[in-house]
């Protein structure tokens, strides 16, 4: 019988709180944050990776999103860190080119237990004010590769308007977890015998 890789995890402190259920075989995506656009991004990382994705999450966005956005990411990472247990015949890489218009991004993972993340991904200055800060979007895929134990790489080559440079990002993201997390052997992926 296949094995249902799935978990369930919160966080609560003085600025937000977080609840997100992860299957890595698919199902329901339902995405409740006080931030649209991240929550679009979040549905596009969880669609394109065939990832079930729940999120419930609260905070002092009256701050900024910093909080929020960061938490939404450490707690992502050990809900995948848990659906994966030991990692057992998974592919374990992932690396992608994903355009999105005029924009295209290469990302790359490995679900190696070394958490790394190496970020090269530049927006063009933003004058609105309500306007989400895109640079926090680094902090939550750093938060994600430390807490999931995995490198990733992401690296725009070509860039375009914000949202497109946002969008290749999360969906070349989601590819790349996609591919790694795929059962493709018996065993570990590693001449060590454990990742």
């Amino acid at each position: 019988m296949k094995q249902r890789r799935t978990a369930h995890e919160q966080r609560t402190t003085a600025e937000t709180a977080v609840t997100i259920a992860l299957s890595l075989e698919g199902g329901r995506r339902e995405i409740r944050t006080p931030l649209p656009f991240f929550n679009h991004m979040l549905e596009l990382l969880a669609f394109h990776a065939g990832f079930g994705l729940e999120v419930r999450a609260s905070g002092d966005t009256h701050v900024d999103e910093h909080h929020l956005v960061e938490d939404v990411g450490l707690v992502l990472g050990t809900a995948f860190d848990r659906a994966l247990e030991n990692r057992t015949g998974i592919a374990r890489y992932g690396s992608v080119m994903t355009p999105m218009d005029e924009s295209l991004s290469y990302v790359a993972v490995d679900i190696s237990g070394r958490p790394h993340l190496s970020y090269d991904v530049r927006f063009a200055p933003v004058y609105r004010r309500d306007s989400f800060d895109l640079s926090v979007l680094r902090d939550f895929f750093q938060a994600f590769a430390n807490t999931a134990r995995l490198t990733l790489h992401v690296k725009m080559l070509a860039r375009g308007n914000n949202h497109h440079v946002a969008e290749a990002v999360f969906k070349g993201v989601g590819r790349a977890l996609g591919s790694a997390v795929a059962v493709v052997r018996r065993d570990v992926r590693s001449s060590k015998g454990v990742l």
